[in-house]
């Protein structure tokens, strides 16, 4: 199957304007971040207590999928511990020289922030463990008889590492942070209010209905919120709209793709691909990437998730299985064989 045009609206890499545009719609406060309740009600209390202890927060590690508010959560910790951030990514620490230079820098009571954290190397992640549980690292140079250690004391931090595949951390690393959450996908009500905050901080004249129609289409996700509506945004614009209401939005969301359950180009044609080419699966994911010209990583990281979480797609051992769900959204009766996939 040849491949389609992406939906420039869930690409998993923001561009400079989304950067920007982000960095002004993400909430400072813990009191001001909508959704996940139990995390922020548990960071609230850890958080309250190592200030009235005068102490670093416990290490931190937030896993879930993209676009949920991992990264704004470790600012907002920042923010609310008064703590300098640093922010790097596993895959930008090469070397061990790179973390102990981040390290060696780092004040105390300073949050260093970790994205993607399973994808450190393995050489770099064994430093970390000292350096997280006693607040030091042992160096050694030189090879043989001339083998020297120099051991660096780090002044106490606090890592907040996250992570879209918690499955591919290891033990060791998962043991030693001291906290652990995972951020769900949001509601509809949640999302409402998280386009009704971004649009009045973008000066948007909007009615809650709009809101709701763009939470409804943004796949649990706040990033893919702010996102369709600064699309939506654009599309009042250009139409001389000056309030923008549920009808107008829906109209604006299906001219970009995403249809009245949020899902785009890119979730239809995995299954289309499952029910048409593969009688409904089971199929392994490296043969739904090598068909739609995609790599692993896309498919397990920003399209399963969501089509797992809404009942479109199951995963088996065998492997991907288009539901009932999947057959009546893209209105494909199914066969004779593939009905009993549901029986």
């Amino acid at each position: 199957m040849p491949a389609g045009p992406i939906n420039p609206l869930r690409q998993e890499q923001e561009t400079d304007e989304d950067k920007v545009l982000n960095l002004s719609l993400r909430p400072v406060k813990l009191s001001e971040f909508i959704g996940q309740k139990d995390v922020v009600s548990n960071l609230k209390v850890c958080i309250t207590a190592a200030r009235q202890r005068k102490e670093p927060l416990e290490h931190v590690l937030f896993s879930g999928p993209p676009g949920l508010g991992k990264t704004c959560l470790s600012h907002i910790i920042a923010h609310e511990m008064h703590a300098k951030i640093t922010v790097t990514s596993g895959p930008a620490i090469e070397r061990a020289g790179d973390l102990i230079g981040i390290l060696t820098n780092l004040e105390k009571g300073d949050i260093l922030f970790i994205d993607e954290i399973h994808r450190l190397s393995k050489v770099v992640e064994e430093f970390l463990y000292p350096a997280m549980e006693n607040f030091e690292i042992d160096f050694v140079i030189d090879k043989g008889p001339y083998a020297k250690t120099i051991k660096f004391h780090l002044k106490p931090f606090t890592l907040v590492g996250a992570t879209t595949r918690s499955g591919l951390l290891t033990s060791p690393l998962r043991s030693r942070f001291g906290m652990f959450y995972h951020l769900d996908f949001y509601g509809v009500e949640d999302l409402a209010a998280v386009v009704e905050r971004s649009a009045r901080l973008l000066g948007m004249a909007i009615d809650q209905d709009a809101c709701r129609e763009i939470g409804r289409r943004a796949r649990g996700t706040p990033r893919i919120a702010n996102r369709l509506l600064r699309r939506v945004r654009d599309h009042a614009q250009v139409a001389n709209i000056g309030k923008i209401d549920a009808s107008f939005s829906a109209r604006a969301l299906d001219e970009l793709g995403t249809d009245t359950f949020g899902l785009d180009e890119l979730d239809r044609r995995v299954l289309k691909l499952i029910i048409e080419s593969f009688d409904g699966g089971p199929v392994g994911v490296e043969s739904l990437a090598a068909s739609l010209n995609e790599e692993v990583d896309t498919i397990v990281d920003t399209v399963e998730p969501y089509l797992l979480k809404a009942g479109y797609l199951k995963r088996t051992s065998r492997g991907r299985v288009a539901s009932k769900m999947a057959f009546d959204h893209l209105g494909i009766k199914p066969k004779e064989k593939q009905g009993q996939l549901f029986e």
